[in-house]
């Protein structure tokens, strides 16, 4: 399935605020919390007040993740209430008496957090280095926040605006659009036709109160389920957990469940949207039963056997051979009964119609068509290898439990898993036939029949029956409990050469890991500035096509492996290299080392793939072609990179790239290959469990003989000033502008002012939402929904860059960007308290040591230290730089550098409307 960015798919970012009347603790109950049951590793209590308590423990991991689901969501609103869960998921990020400003506390513990809203729940976490003081710091604040909220009027005031600000960035979207439109077409009356983000309306004029009594109905202990998991002790955290939250006492009110229920669908609709955009949408949505319902697992792996690419029946009917630029499909497995959904891109100039007959006969024939033993298997393997992928890490389990709390019970995951192991053919054949026909499906058209033939939806009709006794299967193994600091990395990293010519550096971290899991990075450089000049598109969809087939694979095949090996593979490069990112087990890592060098040394490049793959890439840009944010990255692109028409660093307009690719032919493609791809120059880089030799054996059979026909010269990127101007590109009919501010900086990482402009830019606009930028533009004049900036600086050349962003309604474009400058005028002027920068550093230093604790960074990290000569050693150093600055240095960096008057300045969006006098 692919992956959606729609405003119906809200799972939002959030933060903020208070309630009236914050409860008074009681005395902690007496009786500790009952255990319940315990399955695969995870161990669920109960406390007298109701509350639910998972415990995941994995001590090879040094971080843990809280995380809170609340039993509410969109599905629990009421009339002239749409949008309230989510709203209500920012505002609790506003503090409470003993926690008041949330987002710094996050910052200051190095925590990385988030907040979600769905349909059926709202969840918190955060995951952050594990050391008892952050543990007891985020039980103690999950526990207050939980009935102490700060749900006030100016909080609601200031967050309104932000919420209003995400909801018309997707209004940007026409597909998301349409996506509601069908939606609130075929739900009649239960609230899943409802967008999660809500009314404009409802968001704009919602009573405080209502917002305090939604709080206070339903966060509540016996409304909820906490998880901690990660790295703890099980029972001092629970004597911690029982002191944090057994104060709080249970609820006296009652909470009903929903009973609203769709009528049974008795004929085919359809809805239709006219607005500006560049390409034209088909999609279609049929009912079908909830996540525990017996059929869905057949569901779940019809979807797939449907929108898979590139076997999938939708993707080859429409997109290998129709006139759709891209297909996508998905079923979320909700609490009631819940939808499946389809949607198909077509360009302009093609006929949508066709599509949509296209679409409907693959849909339709199913029956007649039914799915191979193949696709069904192909289908179940990719949805178990997902699975089990997720089990490998504990702090990824503690997060997706969520979906499966909302659904009614925690233990539901596992009994998907055993589901689709068990679904056959005849399964899917009879859910096909069961719901996926016309009558249940929501399209556009009426069709009026003498004898309707409809599809009820059955209930789940004990959900105490199916998980009462269910044990699971034997919990994956632990690995060890790892050190993550510098010099423990350094003594364990197994690091080399190999090759004829030592064209292969490795650089290994080997550790016992959870589920025996490893991540790796394979880098390979080539070419030089005179065999690229002119053929930046061809090396670049050289990359493009690596994973399209090779002399022993199709491309599908190649899929099928990955499935097969249950490993998780990204290939691809362009002009100057070419990658490989993995993620897989122990004892397969030498295994998918062969696919890779088979997809990189002997691919096939077939005409078909190319084809296609133009195809999409043209639907893609005219896509980008009326979006701000396309738009206004595009030009900063250009401008932070003047480079001639033929270098291979040259930033293309929209009508460059598709005369480009419309003028670009496979053998160019193929010519590029022969001439530049090569192993000349390899970084590997692994950390996770490995067998050491057998991986070295596996690149060294691979690799090692593997040459490249042009010598490799690093295209150096020098440092250009920007040209400091005000750029304002107009994007009628969009709600949601874009804001980019940028400059170019003559210095690199060794630089003597780097540190202190890294940490200036972590105050300035990296934190966690206690940023300077962030602060004032989103917390206090709630201008923004995401607004921030970036600071990197290259390793090799003299160059830097500066970068900040900001969403906003284009009425407020004056206020947005007054608002910028201020901030960073009073930062180069007044300077960072020593406050501040005292919590910056907490933050910063402990951020670093989640990312070292995380395999798929760590692995990285070693290839990039391996390409650059380095070891953690200059981490370190950097670390202890960090720490050393004073608040004289910083400031006076920041003051030196950062300086609105030398920034190009860039804005997208409807101002013409905004400036006319009317809303957009």
């Amino acid at each position: 399935m692919r992956h959606l960015n729609l405003s119906i798919l809200t799972l939002c970012f959030s933060l903020l605020w208070l309630t009236t009347g914050a409860l008074q603790a009681q005395s902690t109950s007496a009786e500790g919390p009952e255990q319940i049951t315990s399955v695969e590793g995870i161990t669920e209590y109960r406390l007298d007040n109701g509350l639910t308590v998972l415990l995941f423990p994995d001590q090879s991991v040094p971080t843990i993740t809280v995380n809170v689901t609340y039993k509410v969501g969109s599905r629990h609103e009421a009339y002239g209430e749409t949008g309230m869960a989510h709203l209500l998921e920012h505002l609790v990020f506003k503090g409470t008496p003993d926690h008041p400003n949330i987002p710094q506390e996050l910052t200051e513990h190095g925590a990385r957090p988030n907040g979600t809203t769905w349909y059926d729940r709202t969840n918190y976490f955060e995951t952050f280095s594990a050391t008892q003081e952050n543990l007891d710091w985020a039980l103690d604040m999950e526990a207050d926040r939980m009935v102490n909220s700060f749900i006030a009027k100016k909080d609601l005031d200031s967050e309104m605006t932000v919420v209003r600000n995400e909801f018309e960035s997707g209004e940007n979207d026409p597909g998301g659009v349409l996506m509601e439109r069908v939606l609130s077409t075929a739900y009649l009356w239960h609230n899943y036709g409802k967008s999660t983000i809500g009314s404009k309306a409802d968001l704009e004029n919602v009573p405080i109160e209502r917002l305090q009594g939604f709080y206070r109905k339903y966060y509540q202990p016996d409304n909820a389920v906490l998880v901690v998991a990660g790295k703890f002790n099980p029972e001092t955290t629970l004597e911690l957990i029982q002191e944090k939250f057994g104060a709080i006492p249970r609820p006296e009110r009652e909470l009903y469940p929903t009973y609203t229920r769709e009528p049974i669908q008795d004929g085919e609709r359809f809805v239709e949207l006219r607005r500006v955009g560049d390409v034209q949408v088909v999609q279609a949505a049929y009912h079908i039963p909830a996540g525990p319902h017996a059929d869905f697992p057949a569901i779940a792996v019809l979807m797939d056997v449907l929108t898979d690419e590139p076997g999938g029946r939708l993707y080859t009917a429409l997109v290998e051979e129709g006139n759709a630029s891209s297909i996508w499909g998905f079923a979320p497995a909700l609490a009631e009964p819940s939808f499946a959904f389809f949607n198909a891109n077509v360009l302009k100039e093609n006929d949508l119609m066709e599509v949509e007959n296209k679409l409907k006969h693959t849909l339709d024939s199913l029956a007649q068509h039914p799915p191979t033993e193949e696709e069904v298997k192909r289908a179940k393997d990719g949805i178990i290898k997902n699975f089990e992928i997720n089990q490998r890490d504990a702090n990824r389990v503690g997060l997706t439990l969520s979906s499966y709390i909302a659904q009614g019970d925690w233990r539901l995951g596992f009994i998907f898993r055993d589901r689709v192991e068990q679904v056959t053919v005849a399964d899917v054949v009879r859910v096909a036939e069961k719901y996926f026909k016309p009558q249940n499906r929501t399209i556009g058209r009426f069709f009026p029949v003498a004898t309707p033939d409809r599809a009820e939806i059955p209930e789940v009709s004990d959900l105490t029956a199916m998980t009462e006794g269910y044990e699971g299967r034997e919990a994956i193994a632990e690995g060890e409990e790892f050190d993550p600091a510098y010099d423990n990395i350094d003594s364990r990293t197994v690091s080399g050469t190999l090759g004829e010519k030592g064209n292969i550096e490795f650089a290994l971290l080997p550790k016992e890991t959870r589920g025996n899991s490893v991540n790796a990075m394979l880098q390979l450089r080539f070419g030089n500035l005179d065999v690229m000049r002119g053929r930046a598109v061809a090396g670049d969809k050289a990359g493009s096509m690596l994973m399209m087939g090779s002399e022993k694979y199709t491309r599908q095949q190649i899929q099928d492996k990955l499935d097969e090996l249950k490993t998780r593979v990204s290939i691809g490069g362009d002009a100057d290299g070419a990658y490989a990112s993995i993620e897989t087990e122990n004892e397969k890592l030498p295994e998918v080392i062969d696919l890779i060098g088979e997809v990189l040394r002997h691919p096939t490049f077939p005409q078909s793939e190319f084809d296609k793959m133009i195809k999409e890439e043209l639907a893609a840009i005219e896509e980008r072609r009326s979006d701000p944010q396309a738009i206004v990255f595009t030009e900063m692109q250009r401008r932070a990179s003047d480079f001639p028409k033929d270098h291979p660093f040259y930033v293309m307009t929209f009508d460059e790239e598709v005369e480009a690719l419309k003028n670009l032919k496979l053998e160019d493609v193929k010519q590029y290959y022969n001439e530049v791809y090569g192993g000349g120059d390899i970084t590997f880089s692994a950390s996770g469990d490995m067998d050491v030799e057998a991986v070295k054996e596996a690149l060294e059979r691979n690799f090692g003989d593997w040459d490249s026909p042009t010598e490799f010269q690093r295209v150096a990127r020098e440092y250009q000033a920007v040209k400091p101007e005000m750029v304002k590109m107009e994007t009628p009919d969009k709600a949601n502008a874009w804001f980019v501010a940028v400059q170019t900086l003559p210095l690199n990482d060794a630089h003597p002012d780097y540190p202190a402009l890294v940490m200036g830019n972590y105050m300035l606009g990296g934190g966690f939402l206690n940023s300077r930028l962030a602060t004032r533009i989103r917390q206090q004049d709630g201008l923004s929904y995401g607004v921030g900036s970036q600071f990197n600086a290259s390793s090799l050349d003299e160059r830097a860059t500066f970068m900040s962003y900001a969403i906003y309604n284009p009425e407020n474009r004056e206020a947005l960007e007054k608002a910028f400058r201020e901030e960073i005028d009073k930062a180069r002027n007044e300077g960072f308290t020593a406050e501040e920068i005292a919590a910056a550093k907490s933050g910063w230093k402990q951020n670093a040591a989640v990312s070292r604790a995380q395999d798929r960074s760590m692995a990285g990290e070693l290839g990039n230290n391996a390409y650059l000569d380095r070891d953690m050693q200059w981490d370190k150093s950097l670390e202890e730089k960090m720490m050393a600055l004073t608040p004289e240095q910083i400031n006076a960096a920041v003051k030196k550098y950062i300086d609105v008057d030398k920034m190009v300045l860039l804005r997208a969006g409807d101002f013409a409307k905004t400036e006319s006098g009317k809303k957009p």
